[in-house]
């Protein structure tokens, strides 16, 4: 009689993490979005001030900065660069 009940736990447990798993796909796949695009950002965004010490373009790492790739990724760093140089 145990091994009907453990083996019902195990059906139900895996049934209710693969529940869990259906209701989190969608807020995990969009978390993972913004943390790639927060990456990328702020990789573009080193890369600019890296390579634009050569030709004289260049951007403060700061948090605003930072804030702004982060959030819009590469859009970001492009927006920040013609903010600086059009304004």
């Amino acid at each position: 009689m145990d091994n009907i009940y453990t083996i019902l736990i195990v059906i139900v447990s895996v049934g209710a993490l693969l529940l869990l798993f259906e209701l989190f796909k969608a807020p995990l796949k969009i978390a993972l979005k913004l943390l790639l695009n927060a990456v990328m950002g702020f990789f573009i965004l080193l890369v600019v001030n890296w390579l634009g010490g050569f030709v004289g373009v260049s951007l403060g790492v700061n948090w605003i900065n930072a804030l702004v790739a982060g959030i819009l990724g590469a859009p970001g760093v492009v927006l920040l660069l013609l903010l600086k140089y059009v304004f």
